[in-house]
């Protein structure tokens, strides 16, 4: 069983910046990619950014320049620095671990509120 756990959020005002972070734990599969997913109250959870154990990374349109997703291979630890926030980036954020062999994790999700 692999347990992820989440920190980082909290409340900034508009044009702040705040650093994510989610350990994984247990048996995890060498090959997987880790990433953010978010979800605003009244929408659908979507992808926030990526990144796979080789280092490659893929972001949300809406997030390119202002995000950066990074891992820690030897801790299984995955970060999302946000900077230049904006209201619209209010959202529950989710931390995702999905291994090669089909595996997929969820966190129980940490708060981002961007006042603005």
């Amino acid at each position: 069983q692999v347990q992820l756990v989440e920190s980082g959020g909290g409340l900034v005002q508009d044009g702040g910046s705040l650093r994510l972070s989610c350990a994984a734990s247990g048996s995890i599969f060498r090959v997987n990619v880790m990433g953010w997913y978010r979800q605003a109250p009244g929408k659908q959870r979507e992808l926030v950014a990526k990144i796979t154990s080789g280092g490659s990374t893929d972001y949300a349109d809406s997030v390119k320049g202002r995000f950066t997703i990074s891992r820690d291979n030897a801790k299984n630890t995955v970060y999302l620095q946000m900077n230049s926030l904006k209201p619209e980036d209010t959202a529950v954020y989710y931390c995702n671990l999905l291994e090669l062999r089909g595996r997929n994790s969820w966190g129980q999700g940490t708060q981002v509120t961007v006042s603005s």
